[in-house]
């Protein structure tokens, strides 16, 4: 497979281009590739934010995900990118953004991608903000001549973050999935770990996906164990919350509406099993990183304030 990165040399300047620079995943590949010498473009809408990898070598691109021309500049004579939506705002931006990015990669010629989706993304609605990644890796495969790789990544280990201020206020852990659904969960660190090593490598070619389904699969009544032992609260409690109540909740944070509806459509396809990984766990998708390690390394740490730096 070696030939493939040799070919992809031959016909561009050797750059990556990282979407998300300043993100948890996006950090990680930005600052691998630079380790290795290569050549970086990261992209983000918050110059400031972009300085940490230009002080390392890369080069700063301030642009919207959303911008199909800045992308088009930022993406042409590079190697290969790393792809990714935005946290959603609405389904309707979520199609716009990836528009977007499939114009202005089909535009620039871009041979080589890594995109960030999701696991259940072979569905093709009714799973929340998951539906636009469907979208959104159809519209790149429909691109020719793009080798592209497509990630469908496990339930972000992050995502358990938002309960701190519901532990520290309410004294529980309350979420709409159900208490005993085992489901993969993945440290956004070892998403980054593997997109940066198969970006190294180009070693895929075509239309390829690949789950990673983190280190096991994890019920929320046992990850609830686990945090309550990292953050010394024995007594801790999952209690799941109906969904119009979690609605009501998110709401209460400063979520949109239409915004929280889409987090519910969700956790309703989670808790049916329409949204559901479809590889068996092997070698090739589990990842290294335990949800002790998690708790330990990030969550307790920001339970009690402390910053985590990536």
């Amino acid at each position: 497979m070696n030939n493939l990165k040799e070919k992809a040399a031959g016909v561009t300047d050797g750059t990556y281009v990282i979407l998300g620079a300043s993100g948890n995943t996006g950090s990680i590949i930005a600052s691998f590739l630079l380790s290795k010498g290569e050549k970086v473009r990261v992209l983000g809408r918050d110059a400031g934010r972009l300085q940490r990898f230009v002080r390392k070598g890369a080069e700063a691109f301030t642009g919207d995900v959303g911008d199909a021309v800045a992308l088009a500049k930022a993406f042409r004579g590079a190697r290969a990118a790393y792809l990714l939506l935005p946290p959603i705002t609405s389904r309707e931006n979520q199609e716009r953004e990836s528009d977007a990015i499939a114009k202005a990669v089909k535009e620039s010629g871009l041979p080589y991608a890594v995109y960030l989706s999701s696991y259940g993304a072979q569905v093709p609605e009714g799973t929340g903000p998951v539906t636009g990644l469907h979208s959104s890796e159809q519209k790149l495969n429909a691109i020719g001549g793009l080798n592209v790789l497509h990630l469908r990544a496990a339930y972000f280990m992050e995502n358990n973050l938002a309960a701190i201020s519901m532990i520290q206020g309410m004294g529980i852990f309350g979420h709409a999935l159900l208490p005993d659904l085992k489901q993969p969960m993945i440290a956004t660190r070892d998403v980054g770990d593997y997109a940066a090593q198969r970006l190294l490598d180009l070693d895929f070619s075509g239309k390829q996906t690949r789950e990673l389904l983190g280190e096991r699969d994890l019920s929320m009544a046992e990850a609830t164990t686990i945090i309550a032992r990292g953050i010394g609260k024995p007594d801790l409690r999952y209690v799941q919350f109906p969904y119009d109540q979690m609605q009501q909740a998110f709401e209460q944070m400063g979520m949109p509406p239409k915004k929280a509806a889409v987090y519910i459509e969700m956790f309703k396809a989670m808790n049916t099993g329409v949204l559901a990984a479809q590889e068996p766990r092997s070698r090739e998708n589990t990842t290294p990183t335990s949800f002790e390690k998690f708790v330990q390394d990030v969550f307790t740490p920001a339970y009690h304030g402390k910053a985590v730096t990536a």
